[in-house]
């Protein structure tokens, strides 16, 4: 009897619906950093180091933010490990080695959180501390 190795339908439905969560969150936080000025350079930027979820530029610094998107903040923030947090700082270090001033251009890295009711907040440089 052969194996079915297609994901099943309730497998797929989950990654869909959280995908479409994710992007949702991610329009929310893009929408929030255009409110304050913001331009969003790239969404879901990939590099070599690793993705990059939104990429905005403010008139003196480039912001790399990583989304999570949970029940509540408190889940969302729980949910980044420091694996992602050393891809997403890789992934940086290779996206700015495109400006002229390359690794001496300012940079900050943001923790977007987004709630189950769309609410977000921003964590300014959450990776340091």
């Amino acid at each position: 009897m052969p194996f079915d190795l297609a994901p099943s339908s309730h497998r797929r439905h989950r990654g869909l619906r959280n995908y479409h969560a994710g992007r949702m969150a991610e329009d929310t936080v893009a929408l929030g950093y255009e409110a304050r000025g913001g331009t969003i350079a790239e969404r879901r930027w990939r590099g070599e180091g690793g993705e990059i979820d939104l990429i905005v530029e403010t008139p003196d610094t480039v912001v790399f933010v990583e989304v999570k998107q949970s029940s509540t903040f408190d889940r969302a923030a729980e949910s980044i490990s420091p694996r992602q947090v050393a891809r997403i700082m890789a992934a940086a270090s290779e996206y700015v080695g495109r400006y002229p001033a390359a690794l001496s251009t300012p940079m900050r890295f943001d923790l977007a959180l987004v709630n189950g009711r769309g609410e977000h907040r921003i964590l300014e440089n959450a990776f340091f501390g």
